[in-house]
């Protein structure tokens, strides 16, 4: 069974820092590119960063050099941490496979529950 728990976000003020966190089920973390992706209200959901089983990242234009992605293989769990955060960063977050995992019995990329980053200006 699929399992993606995101956490760790909440209000911030523009320039400061959050850290995501995300437990993933076993059967998906340890052999996939874990990423984190966002929605923002309005938007499409976009990819912001990406890390490989052996720690290999990328980062959309719009985050790097602000944001870093890591995992921690033993703990099925992957990171973002955040800084520099500015406004428009406001977003959904949500961790995923790149690509997303699949819900074969909908055919649908499966989705946690994301959790809210806000940045105040």
């Amino acid at each position: 069974q699929v399992q993606l728990v995101e956490s760790g976000g909440g209000l911030v003020q523009a320039g400061g820092s959050l850290r995501l966190s995300c437990a993933a089920s076993g059967s998906i973390f340890s052999r996939n590119v874990m990423a984190w992706y966002r929605q923002a209200p309005g938007k499409q959901r976009e990819l912001v960063a990406g890390i490989t089983t052996a720690g290999s990242t990328k980062y959309s234009d719009s985050v790097k050099g602000r944001f870093t992605i890591s995992r921690d293989n033993a703990k099925n769990t992957v990171y973002l941490q955040m800084n520099s955060l500015k406004p428009e960063d406001t977003a959904v977050y949500y961790c995923n496979t790149d690509p997303p995992v699949m819900d074969t019995t909908k055919w649908t990329a499966y989705w946690g529950q994301g959790t809210q980053v806000t940045v105040s200006s």
